[in-house]
């Protein structure tokens, strides 16, 4: 038997009307209080769960193409690491910058 697949496109800027079932979930949710919600699927996160925390592993943070003068020496020695020196430069810039939001945070 053959799996027929069906892909459906969603314009986020006009997306469709919800139905009245919808709506009416939507509805029963807002209307309930804070305290008749079921948590209890949902453990509880300490401090020791987010000291050893890690990043998505699949996270990708989009790049912006844009011009910066760097001095020459540091330029050569980055080149002189082999290929990838602005993919080096963007790391440097990323340990300094989680350090600094480390310090402020911390």
């Amino acid at each position: 038997m053959k799996k027929q697949i069906t892909q459906y496109e969603l314009d986020l800027n006009n997306p469709p009307p919800l139905t009245k079932r919808q709506q009416s979930e939507i509805n029963a949710l807002k209307s309930m209080p804070d305290d008749a919600i079921d948590y209890s699927d949902i453990p509880p996160l300490s401090d020791d769960f987010w000291k050893k925390a890690v990043r998505n592993p699949v996270y990708k943070p989009t790049k912006t193409s844009t011009t910066v003068r760097v001095d020459s020496d540091v330029l050569l020695w980055l080149k002189s690491k082999g290929k990838g020196y602005q993919s080096r430069l963007n790391l440097i810039l990323r340990e300094a910058m989680l350090r600094e939001i480390g310090k402020s945070t911390g």
